[in-house]
């Protein structure tokens, strides 16, 4: 009884790393990455709004988010803020044993004419594009829009 439960365990926890074509042991020389702290504020806009994720990188390859897609926009792009300005860019680097962290004030995805407007405890589905690693789903609950996992 045990024993299965914690093979189901371990099948479920291993699912979403399989979907991503990758596990930690894999010779392929593809990137682990482990996407965690997802999440998009409500917007307060009806046709813009900003998703938030951080992207670990347990393994030697480096890889490269060069772009998201989902079903809730045609038009999603990836922007780094430097110096309090804000500007679009093609990829993000993820550094080998980095991480790439998508955060409030800082680098983030951001949804442009919206299909519908996500409201609060809703999950929006999204679909990050690795250079190496290839597409991984991910969802984005949506959180109240002053929402901010920060730890202090």
């Amino acid at each position: 009884m045990n024993r299965r439960t914690t093979l189901a365990a371990a099948i479920a926890l291993t699912a979403g790393l399989a979907l991503a074509g990758c596990s930690s042991d894999s010779s392929d020389g593809k990137p682990d990455l482990k996407i965690g702290q997802a999440f998009m504020p409500e917007p307060v806009s009806a046709d813009m709004a900003g998703g938030f994720l951080v992207v670990n990188n347990d393994s030697k390859t480096a890889d490269k988010l060069t772009k998201v897609t989902s079903d809730i926009s045609d038009d999603v792009t990836i922007h780094e803020t430097k110096s309090q300005k804000m500007r679009e860019v093609k990829s993000f680097d993820i550094p080998a044993n980095g991480r790439l962290d998508l955060e409030r004030g800082g680098s983030h995805i951001m949804f442009m004419g919206l299909k519908k407007k996500p409201k609060q405890g809703e999950k929006v589905s999204i679909e990050l594009h690795f250079e190496k690693a290839g597409a991984v789903k991910v969802e984005l609950p949506v959180k109240e829009s002053t929402y901010n996992p920060k730890h202090h």
